[in-house]
């Protein structure tokens, strides 16, 4: 549900530079971005890192599934692709250890992104999306902590909107969510907000 809105390098979230053109790094960027939407292990680093740091460390026990080696080769196409930045740099015990934060590519697709997928790209990124969501309701029911479940809530509702409609919801639920974005060491847990816009096609 991302919307047309100007970005710091002066494009806009469309693809579009402030003149008009679309730029090889905006192309480049929306590709990186589809590419990381329909890979599970990209999609999971991004989201453990939304609005935080973590080091390589913590990243790795974060998502213990998945092997040191694959995690360090995704990370770096990552950070190739500005998907990921790294913040800070320290030496422990001889080794260099990376802190890491998203980088200036926002990990979602816009419009234009969406409308650029093949059909099995969106079936795919669509796959991913809901397979990362399963996983995550399975780790709150095998943790047993029955206090979780206060935090947990899904449902399917309507509304009736079109594009400009939705651009003012989208800025709206920006606004709101601002505040809670970040963590501002009040050690309130963590959430995934997940949102879904489908048509209703033949209502």
């Amino acid at each position: 549900m991302v919307r047309e809105g100007f970005m710091s390098d002066g494009t806009t979230s469309d693809g579009a530079a402030s003149d008009g053109t679309t730029s090889a790094s905006t192309t480049a960027g929306r590709s990186a971005i589809v590419e990381t939407v329909t890979h599970p292990v990209r999609l999971r680093i991004i989201q453990q890192i939304g609005g935080r740091n973590l080091t390589t460390v913590e990243l790795r026990e974060a998502l213990p599934e998945v092997t040191q080696a694959t995690l360090y080769r995704h990370v770096s196409a990552l950070l190739e692709a500005g998907m990921l930045a790294v913040v800070e740099e320290r030496k422990v015990r001889g080794a260099v250890e990376r802190t890491l934060a998203l980088g200036e590519q926002m990990a979602h697709v816009d419009q234009e992104g969406l409308r650029a997928m093949s059909d099995a790209q969106l079936r795919s990124a669509f796959l991913v999306f809901l397979g990362q969501l399963a996983g995550d309701l399975d780790r709150v029911i095998d943790s047993d902590d029955a206090d979780l479940r206060e935090l947990l809530g899904f449902g399917r509702g309507a509304v009736y909107a079109d594009v400009e409609d939705l651009a003012a919801i989208q800025a709206g639920l920006e606004k709101l969510l601002a505040p809670y974005r970040q963590d501002h060491g009040e050690q309130k847990p963590r959430l995934g907000l997940a949102t879904v816009l489908l048509p209703d096609i033949g209502s």
